[in-house]
C-alpha cells in the first residue's frame, strides 16, 4: 500500500483532534463509539457492537468492522485494534497544535492514548475502501481498556477471522515492538479496627490506619527486579481527626513477566497486610484479583516478522522491548488470538502534558498501511 498523501494526512489530523475533544473516560465511551461507527458507516462499512458494555459497566460495547481484500486475497487477513476510552479526565480537552505536535490547551490529558490509533485505523479503512488491500482487514475498537482491559476481556475472539492482529497502544517511539508484558494482580486490604475518642479514651480504640501503616512499612515496593514491580497506590480511612479510625482501605498491585514470581510477591504483600492487622489488634479482609495475564511473543511468530518487515520498509530499526504495562494485546492473546502491541509514537500518556507529534501521527498511518502488505506475506 502506498504511503499517505497530503490530503490524507490533513484529514487524519482533523479527525484525531475531533476524537480527542469527545470525552470518553472508561465507562462513558458511547459518544466516541457513535462517532467512530458513523465514520465507518458513512464509508459504507457495517459495524457490529457486542454486549460488552453491559458486562463491564460501560455505556457502549466493543465495535467490530470488516473490509474485504482485493480479488484473489486470502480468506484470513489482519486485525487492527485500539481502545475508545481514556483515563478519567481532570479538565476539558481542547486539542491545539503547538509547534510540531498536538497538545491539550488545558492542564489535562489529550487522549492520544488511544485516539491517535483510532484515527489511524479510520484513515486505513478509508484507504482500504478506495484501494482494496492484499488481505482482508478487521477493525476492533474496544471499551474500558483503562479499566483493566475489561472490554477486550469481554470480547469473543472466536468472532475474528484474521490470522493475527496489532494493537497500537504503547506510548514510545515508533519502531519499538512489545514482545513481553506482565501478569498483573491487584491486592486490596480492608482493615477493621475499633473507633474511640482520640482525646478522651484512645486506649479503647484500635486504629485501622496504624495497622495499614505497619503493613505498608514492612512491604518491599518499587522495582523488585528487572521483570517485577510492586506498589501501594491508594490508602483511605478514618472519619475525623479526633476519632481513632475504625476503617482503612489499602490498594496495591504487583506485576511480573514471570507468573511464579508475581504470585510470590502477592503472597508476601498479603502476609504483610495480615501482620499489620495483628500487630494492632485489627481485622483485615484481603481481596486478590488477577486483572490480566502476561505474554511472551515467540521470535518466529508471523505477526512479529510482519511488523518488523513493515518497520524496516518505513526506515525504522525494529527494537524488541518488554513493558511493565498492559494492553488489549494481553487480553486477546489470553483469549487465543495471536496479537502484537506496537509503539505508536505518542508521548507522556496519562499525564497532563500528553502530546503527539504530527510527524508521529502521520508515520503511524504509513506503518499501518505498510503492515497490510507485509502481513499478506505471512497470512
Amino acid at each position: 500500500m502506498r504511503r499517505a498523501e497530503e490530503g490524507e494526512r490533513r484529514r487524519l489530523g482533523a479527525l484525531f483532534a475531533e476524537l480527542c475533544a469527545i470525552e470518553s473516560p472508561y465507562g462513558r465511551e458511547r459518544a466516541c463509539g457513535d462517532r467512530v461507527a458513523a465514520e465507518l458507516r458513512g464509508l459504507g462499512v457495517a459495524v457490529e457492537e457486542d454486549g460488552a458494555g453491559a458486562q463491564v459497566g460501560a455505556d457502549c460495547g466493543n465495535l467490530l468492522a470488516r473490509i474485504p481484500g482485493r480479488e484473489g486475497a486470502p480468506e484470513r487477513g489482519v486485525l487492527l485494534c485500539a481502545h475508545l476510552d481514556t483515563v478519567p479526565l481532570t479538565g476539558p480537552v481542547e486539542p491545539v497544535l503547538v509547534g510540531d505536535g498536538w497538545e491539550n490547551r488545558h492542564e489535562a490529558i489529550l487522549g492520544a492514548d488511544n485516539k491517535a490509533a483510532v484515527a489511524v485505523m479510520l484513515a486505513v479503512a478509508r484507504r482500504a475502501l478506495a484501494e482494496p488491500p492484499p488481505i482482508p482487514l478487521e477493525l476492533l475498537f474496544t471499551v474500558s481498556e483503562e479499566n483493566a482491559l475489561a472490554g477486550a476481556k469481554a470480547f469473543d475472539v472466536s468472532r475474528l477471522r484474521s490470522a493475527f492482529g496489532y494493537v497500537f497502544d504503547h506510548a514510545t517511539p515508533i519502531g519499538e515492538v512489545i514482545v513481553a508484558a506482565p501478569t498483573y494482580h491487584r491486592v486490596v486490604g480492608e482493615f477493621h479496627g475499633v473507633a474511640a475518642h482520640a482525646g478522651i479514651r484512645p486506649e479503647d480504640g484500635r486504629s485501622a490506619i496504624a495497622a495499614a501503616a505497619k503493613a505498608i512499612a514492612a512491604m518491599t515496593l518499587g522495582r523488585l527486579d528487572a521483570e517485577t514491580t510492586a506498589n501501594v497506590g491508594l490508602i483511605e480511612g478514618g472519619s475525623g481527626v479526633n476519632v481513632v479510625p475504625e476503617h482503612c482501605r489499602v490498594v496495591g498491585e504487583a506485576r511480573s513477566l514471570e507468573e511464579a514470581r508475581v504470585e510470590a510477591v502477592v503472597a508476601e504483600l498479603v502476609d504483610h497486610l495480615h501482620d499489620g492487622a495483628n500487630a494492632v489488634g485489627c481485622d483485615v479482609d484481603v481481596i486478590v484479583e488477577q486483572l490480566f495475564r502476561g505474554f511472551r511473543v515467540k521470535p518466529t511468530a508471523p505477526e512479529l516478522l510482519a511488523a518488523e518487515a513493515a518497520l524496516r520498509a518505513r526506515g525504522h530499526t525494529p527494537r524488541r522491548i518488554v513493558t511493565g504495562g498492559g494492553s488489549d494485546a494481553n487480553a486477546l492473546l489470553v483469549g487465543g488470538f495471536p496479537c502484537l502491541n506496537l509503539a505508536n509514537g505518542t508521548e507522556r500518556a496519562h499525564q497532563p502534558d500528553e502530546r503527539v507529534a504530527v510527524a508521529a501521527l502521520d508515520e503511524m498511518l504509513d506503518v499501518a498501511l505498510t503492515l497490510l502488505d507485509t502481513a499478506a506475506e505471512q497470512c
